[in-house]
C-alpha cells in the first residue's frame, strides 16, 4: 500500500535522467510522476580520485572535471528550476516540492574509474556520491521562508537519502549541508542543499568520532548528552529550545555566531527521528535560521549549515546535531580565515559566544 502523504512522510518517486543519473520527487500530495528526460547528455562525469596526505594523514579529493560545471548562471537560466517547453533542465517536471539528484559534476561518484596506486603516492578511486537536494521550486525563495510544512518535507527528505546512501557498499559518511549566499561561495542561487555520500570519515568528523570514543571509554557515557545537560543546566549559551531539541551557541564556538541544534534524546542520524521530533526540529531549525537573519538590517546572512550524523555502523553511539555558522561578524564585515587559521587551524573568534547567545536571544522571530 501507497504511504499516505504527509511533510513527514512524502511520497517518494524515483525515476532516471537522461544520462542514467537517478532523481527523487518527494511529494506531499499524490502526484502522478511520469519523468521522461529529453535532454542529449553527454555520459556522466566519474574521473575524480583520492589522494592520501601522509604528511597530514588525511584524503584530499582531486576532481578536475568539476572545472566545467555550472557558474552563477542568471535566473531565466537556472538548471534548478522546473523544466518547461522552451528550456529543459536537471528537474523534468513543470513543477515539484522536493527534489534530489545525483550531481552532474560530481567529487566523488560510483562511476569513478581510476586505478588505485600504492606507495609511495597513495590514492584510491573517488568513489561515492554526490547528490543535489532542491527545497522549492521557486527560484526566488529562501530556506528561511519556506512553509513550515515544507520544511518537515525537506528534512523528511534529507533522512530518506541517508538512510539509502549509509547503506551503498563501502560508504563511510553521509553528509547533508546547504551553503547560503555569494560570500560563501555559492555559485547557484536557487535555494538548494546538497549531499555527500563518502567512502571515508571527514577529518572533522574523525575528531568528533575520537573525542567521544574516548570519553565513552573512560565514563561508559555519550559526550555529547553531557555537553547538552551542561548546556541546558549553564544556560548562557542557549538560544532557543522546544520539546525535542536545544539550540545553542557551542562553550568553544569558531565562528562570530554559530548555533548547534541537538536532540534531547540520544539519536544518532536523521532516520532516527520519530515524526514529532522531526517536526520540532523543523520547527527550532527554521527559527535559529530567522535569528540569524534579524541580527542587523545587512540582509540575508551568508551561512554553511551541516548534519552531523552518525558514521556508518555507529547509530547507538552518536549524538545527532546540526551546526549553523555564519561568516558575518557585522554589518559590512565577514570573518575572513587569517594565516592562523588557514595555516594551522588556531581559530580565533572575535564575537565571545555568551554575546553570541544573547544577540540571537533578543532577536524577535
Amino acid at each position: 500500500m501507497p504511504n499516505t502523504p504527509s511533510p513527514t512522510n512524502p511520497i517518494a518517486t524515483s525515476a532516471k535522467l537522461a544520462d542514467g543519473r537517478e532523481i527523487w520527487f518527494f511529494d506531499e500530495e499524490p502526484t502522478l510522476r511520469s519523468v521522461h528526460d529529453e535532454r542529449p547528455l553527454e555520459p556522466r562525469a566519474g574521473g575524480s580520485q583520492l589522494r592520501w596526505d601522509r604528511l597530514t594523514a588525511t584524503w584530499t579529493a582531486v576532481a578536475g572535471h568539476r572545472q566545467t560545471r555550472t557558474f552563477k548562471p542568471p535566473s531565466d537560466e537556472c538548471p534548478l528550476c522546473p523544466s518547461t517547453d522552451g528550456r529543459l533542465t536537471e528537474i523534468p517536471a513543470e513543477s515539484y516540492d522536493v527534489v534530489s539528484f545525483e550531481n552532474r559534476f560530481p567529487s566523488l561518484s560510483t562511476a569513478s574509474v581510476m586505478a588505485a596506486t600504492g606507495e609511495p603516492f597513495v590514492s584510491r578511486p573517488g568513489y561515492g556520491r554526490c547528490e543535489v537536494v532542491c527545497f522549492t521550486s521557486d527560484h526566488e525563495q529562501s530556506f528561511v521562508d519556506l512553509p513550515p510544512e515544507r520544511v518537515r518535507t525537506v528534512i523528511a527528505a534529507l533522512a530518506h537519502r541517508t538512510e539509502q546512501l549509509s547503506a551503498m557498499p563501502d560508504i563511510a559518511y553521509v553528509f547533508c549541508f546547504e551553503n547560503r549566499g555569494e560570500e560563501i561561495g555559492v555559485t547557484l542561487q536557487h535555494p538548494h542543499g546538497q549531499i555527500y555520500a563518502m567512502p571515508v570519515l571527514p577529518p572533522r568528523i574523525e575528531s568528533l568520532v575520537n573525542a567521544a570514543d574516548a570519553h565513552r571509554e573512560a565514563t561508559g557515557e555519550c559526550l555529547q548528552c553531557e555537553v547538552l545537560a551542561d548546556e541546558v543546566a549553564d544556560g548562557s549559551r542557549v538560544v532557543a529550545e522546544n520539546a525535542s531539541f536545544v539550540a545553542y551557541v557551542p562553550y568553544a564556538g569558531r565562528w562570530p555566531y554559530e548555533i548547534r541544534v541537538v536532540p534531547r534524546r540520544h539519536v544518532g542520524s536523521l532516520p532516527g527521528l520519530t515524526s514529532d521530533e522531526m517536526g520540532d526540529l523543523a520547527a527550532l531549525y527554521q527559527e535559529c535560521l530567522q535569528r540569524m537573519d534579524g541580527l542587523d538590517d545587512a540582509g540575508p546572512v551568508p551561512y554553511i549549515a551541516g548534519w552531523q550524523q552518525a558514521p556508518t555502523g555507529r547509530e547507538d553511539t552518536w549524538h545527532l546535531a546540526a551546526e549553523i555558522f555564519t561568516i558575518r561578524r557585522a554589518p559590512g564585515r565577514l570573518k575572513y580565515l587569517a594565516g592562523i587559521e588557514s595555516g594551522v587551524a588556531f581559530w580565533i573568534n572575535d564575537i565571545p559566544p555568551e554575546t553570541a547567545a544573547e544577540r540571537l536571544r533578543a532577536v524577535r522571530v
